[in-house]
């Protein structure tokens, strides 16, 4: 018998302004899992050349041990959203696709594997076609827009559209949809518990807009002591299974179990160990696959990647600064 491998997923996502090209190895360096420079909403109208440019010339020269960099275009609707798709879309290892509300919108989509962003009434009910588009590699909520424009402000009404967007990603054979950004970089108790609710219904991992939300987030969504002990008892029983030729896995207490829970036990346990280690570490030993799949020729196109997005933030329409340094207490990476 030979059980599944275990997929590793991104934990953490960090927002990075294209606008400001000096935060962009900050945020590499911070232990985000996934660097997304964000051409859209954190950057002015006026400077969003710039931003595409900086980014184009970021993943030009970025070393290889710089993990995973995506990258957040303009609205493809837009002639501007289309120019980025084209100056990024080979260079990224992914884009993000803001205000998708129909799989047709993906049709012209080429290079790099793309994350589509549900963030209007149309897009959550277009979601099951838009997760099983060919060209898509994940889908996540854009939530603050998709609030403002349905007037929600109950968390059990937000959970509903959630569970959609899950079910969808779930359906399509998609990884599982990580949670919208927490706005709130100095609330650090709302933080986890927002993430474990998250948890809760089926998201996985989160974006953020500063670095000292990353410990939060892998705290949250790491397993438990009580977990990991679960996991691993799992796991010894079908380690014991397979050497002896068995094809059933029964456990101490007489329960059987199948390869969908030892493969969940398994990912478990990896991500136990994974989140336990510090933050750069994981970094480092994302980079080394990254690198050894580069030097193994695995990039066979764009395929179901790893992972997905989203949530915005709109600090400078509330009245909030957006000219920040990363690495100060109150600043955060990105307006996103």
């Amino acid at each position: 018998m030979t059980w599944p491998p275990v997929t590793w997923l991104p934990v953490t996502w960090l927002y990075v302004p294209g606008d400001r090209p000096e935060r962009f190895a900050k945020a590499v360096a911070s232990g985000a899992d996934v660097v997304i420079l964000d051409l859209e909403d954190a950057v002015a109208p006026a400077k969003k050349d710039e931003a595409r440019d900086n980014a184009v010339a970021y993943l030009r020269s970025r070393p290889t041990t710089a993990g995973q960099v995506h990258v957040r275009v303009n609205d493809l609707a837009t002639a501007r959203g289309r120019d980025d798709l084209a100056a990024v879309g080979e260079l990224a290892d992914a884009v993000r696709l803001p205000k998708v509300e129909s799989a047709a919108a993906l049709d012209a989509v080429t290079g790099a594997p793309a994350y589509a962003l549900l963030e209007s009434a149309a897009g959550i009910v277009a979601a099951g076609e838009i997760a099983a588009h060919p060209r898509v590699a994940g889908v996540a909520l854009g939530e603050q827009d998709l609030a403002a424009e349905l007037a929600i402000t109950d968390e059990q009404a937000m959970n509903h559209l959630r569970l959609q967007v899950v079910l969808a990603a779930a359906a399509a054979g998609l990884p599982p949809v990580p949670m919208s950004v927490y706005p709130n970089v100095k609330d650090e108790a709302g933080l986890l518990a927002s993430c474990r609710a998250g948890r809760a219904i089926g998201l996985f991992g989160r974006t953020a807009i500063h670095p000292r939300q990353i410990p939060l987030i892998r705290r949250a969504f790491r397993p438990s002591e009580e977990e990991a002990a679960r996991a691993a008892e799992v796991v010894e029983a079908a380690e014991r299974a397979e050497a002896a030729g068995l094809g059933a896995v029964a456990l101490p207490d007489g329960r059987f179990v199948d390869a969908p829970i030892v493969t969940r036990a398994r990912r478990t346990l990896a991500l136990s160990h994974r989140l336990t280690d510090p933050p750069e570490a994981a970094a480092a030993a994302r980079a080394e696959d990254r690198a050894r799949e580069r030097a193994e020729g695995a990039d066979e196109g764009p395929g179901r990647a790893e992972g997905a997005d989203e949530g915005r933030v709109r600090d400078r329409e509330e009245g909030r600064p957006g000219d920040r340094a990363v690495g100060s207490p109150e600043a955060p990476v990105s307006d996103a």
